[in-house]
């Protein structure tokens, strides 16, 4: 039995947008799990490992940088929030160089220095990005104050913060100072990759997402949904900092 033309379309439609639900529900639930699982944390095998090692790795350290930026859920919230309406392949490289220069001079500052910050004050600003990004992006700041901040300065002024947060959790591993500027800049290469191969992952999914016809009504919900990830972030962070 054939059924007809506009009852397929209309099941059609109705499974592009339970796929587009269920992603943004996958990521919120990703979410859940990454903020009581590994959230201000080291996973200890790699803890161990740095800690035993000296001198110059270079490898080690891009994988270490690739694998913190690819798995870090607060940084690619904020990345999606950052490229959630830009189709420009031009404007995309623009936002994320900006990101890019500001995590990478504070991270390698930060750990130069020592600077001897609270990760869960930090990651609670970081959460804050991903709730600035999202209201942002559904236009509350024109509709609740008449203006709109400047995009570019504040995604450089939160990729700073971003790279402070980088800092804090590279200092967990006790690294050793033989070697400390090229291993630095090392794990700083391996965040650039994984940036790229999260922002890569992003773009596949936004760009079939942005072809079907539920994009623009599902937008604005799941933006709403970053917003909450971004508080339920602050609230983890902050309670971490109190009960600490």
């Amino acid at each position: 039995m054939h059924l007809p033309l506009s009852l397929r379309r209309r099941w059609s439609c109705a499974r592009r947008q339970y796929s587009v639900l269920s992603v943004f529900a996958g990521l919120f639930c990703f979410f859940l799990f990454s903020a009581t699982t590994y959230a201000h944390g080291v996973a200890e095998g790699d803890k161990g490992y740095i800690q035993e090692i000296t001198g110059v790795n270079i490898l080690p350290f891009i994988y270490l940088g690739a694998k913190h930026m690819f798995t870090g859920y607060d940084h690619i919230l904020f990345l999606l929030g950052v490229i959630f309406f830009l189709y420009k392949l031009k404007d995309i490289g623009v936002y994320v160089s900006l990101f890019a220069i500001g995590h990478s001079s504070t991270m390698l500052l930060g750990v130069y220095f020592g600077t001897n910050i609270s990760g869960y004050l930090i990651d609670a600003i970081i959460g804050l990005s991903v709730v600035y990004k999202a209201l942002d992006n559904i236009g509350a700041f024109q509709r609740w104050f008449g203006v709109q901040p400047n995009t570019k300065a504040a995604t450089l002024i939160f990729g700073l913060f971003h790279g402070f947060g980088l800092a804090t959790k590279i200092q967990e591993y006790e690294l050793s100072r033989d070697g400390l500027i090229p291993n630095m800049l090392a794990f700083n290469v391996g965040v650039e990759i994984g940036q790229l191969l999260a922002l890569a992952t992003i773009l596949i999914v936004m760009g079939y997402w942005r072809r079907t016809d539920s994009f623009l009504r599902h937008a604005y919900t799941a933006n709403v949904i970053m917003m909450i990830a971004g508080f339920m972030l602050i609230g983890y962070q902050l309670t971490g900092y109190f009960v600490s």
